[in-house]
């Protein structure tokens, strides 16, 4: 018998980092092979069409225990019920950017997030 599905969120979805994560996390990897998924995808809204391919391969992969994928750019509805939250959306550094300014970037990113 198949537990209820929990509700996974990544944050950055678009992003390199998160989408080396999402297979995995669909496949079982990560929560185990009876563990139904839920798999929420948040991004900014300039990555959203970037990330409705992303959701495209995670549906042609027909992963059986994702149950259902929601891509957002919307945090009030990507962090609503959640059991996990990865959280890897960050602001990349720009040319010229001093560390601190990352920092100061990405901590705003997180706080909300939080």
């Amino acid at each position: 018998m198949q537990s209820e599905p929990i509700r996974v969120l990544v944050t950055g979805a678009a992003g390199q980092i998160a989408y080396s994560l999402l297979y995995s996390i669909g496949n079982g990897s990560v929560f185990g092979k009876d563990q139904p998924i839920i798999l929420v995808l948040l991004d900014i809204t300039p990555m959203m069409g970037v990330l409705d391919g992303v959701l495209m391969e995670l549906q042609d992969c027909a992963l059986p225990l994702l149950k259902d994928v929601i891509a957002t750019d919307k945090e009030e509805i990507a962090f609503k019920d959640l059991d996990v939250a990865i959280l890897v959306g960050s602001m990349p550094r720009r040319e010229g950017m001093e560390r601190k300014d990352l920092l100061k970037a990405n901590v705003k990113i997180f706080k909300s997030q939080g």
